[in-house]
């Protein structure tokens, strides 16, 4: 899952990004907020953690321009400001959550999967597909009640093709989702990911739509 952090201080956004690559996402880090509107506006992300105290653009007017052009990408505010009024301000500008300075990052993890069920309407905290179970907050997947050991790139490859219900990923959204910005993916890396995944899970799981990409067939009754 893609995520745009937009974080001024270095020693904390290293760390931030380390630590959210780590659970998962795929993480693009950008320090200035002007450089942070350049990039929502040429890009996809499924998640936006907004800084408010940023060189450039101030974060809440980030906010209020990401929600005046009727983009619904899901912003979480990481800020040092407590006072209660920004809180709200933020909030009533669009912000789907408001954490403040410090965190502990498993709780940061927490809201960031609770906003993303909440957009995409599952309130449940696992994922299923037939007899696949997939359990974001550990990262761990069962078929038929055993587990199935997978590697990070191919547990989110399941999970974006779960979270897209049956409807095509794209090769190009895969990659971007897993790679973002790095360059370094070989061509046919999304095919390994995928023949590795059918090993594991069954020939028949993923369905390939030649020429256009990836998808979960309706499960067997």
């Amino acid at each position: 899952m893609r995520l745009l952090l937009v974080e001024d201080d270095p020693l904390l956004g290293d760390g931030l990004a380390a630590g959210l690559t780590q659970v998962g996402y795929c993480v693009e880090w950008i320090r200035e907020g002007q450089q942070a509107l350049k990039a929502i506006r040429s890009d996809k992300f499924e998640l936006i953690v907004l800084d408010l105290g940023l060189p450039g653009v101030d974060g809440m007017d980030i906010l209020k321009k990401i929600r005046s052009q009727k983009d619904n990408t899901p912003i979480l505010i990481l800020t040092a400001r407590d006072v209660l009024q920004d809180r709200i301000d933020g909030l009533d500008n669009g912000a789907d959550d408001y954490l403040t300075k410090p965190f502990d990052l498993s709780e940061l993890a927490a809201r960031l999967r609770a906003i993303h069920r909440r957009r995409t309407g599952d309130a449940t905290p696992q994922q299923h597909y037939g007899n696949i179970t997939l359990n974001p907050a550990s990262r761990s997947v069962t078929q038929e009640g055993q587990p199935v050991e997978l590697t990070h790139h191919e547990f989110s490859i399941l999970e974006i093709l779960m979270n897209h219900n049956g409807r095509i990923a794209t090769k190009e959204h895969l990659e971007e989702s897993l790679y973002g910005w790095e360059s370094g993916a070989e061509s046919n890396t999304i095919e390994v990911h995928i023949h590795h995944l059918r090993k594991k899970l069954g020939k028949r799981t993923i369905h390939t739509v030649r020429g256009v990409g990836y998808q979960l067939p309706s499960p067997p009754e």
